[in-house]
């Protein structure tokens, strides 16, 4: 049962995201703004609504050290996530100079 009940949320998931990718890019298109304008607002309000719902309610309920646990993590996550993708795809050229510098213990 909580196999099918984890997969059928999965499906619903991923349909409210394609319902939401949907919408947002209609909005671009009735206010013609480039889609990339929509990408940087409505969706990335949209991924961060989740963290934002976790940290209103603990405050709400008094547990401060979860709203800050979910915003600090979030936060590693994604800038980790991000720079990572980055560093995979176009590798960052650090010159030996700065490595002395900025590591003296390397």
């Amino acid at each position: 049962m909580t196999y099918l009940l984890l997969t059928i949320g999965f499906a619903l998931l991923i349909k409210g995201a394609d319902w939401f990718v949907e919408g947002a890019s209609n909005i671009a298109g009735l206010l013609r703004v480039p889609s990339i304008l929509i990408g940087l607002t409505i969706v990335a309000f949209g991924t961060s609504s989740p963290e934002s719902t976790v940290s209103i309610i603990a405050a709400l309920e008094g547990n401060a050290d979860i709203a800050l646990g979910n915003v600090v993590g979030s936060n590693i996550f994604n800038i980790t996530l991000v720079v990572g993708l980055t560093a995979l795809i176009n590798p960052l050229k650090v010159e030996s100079e700065t490595i002395r510098k900025e590591i003296p213990l390397h």
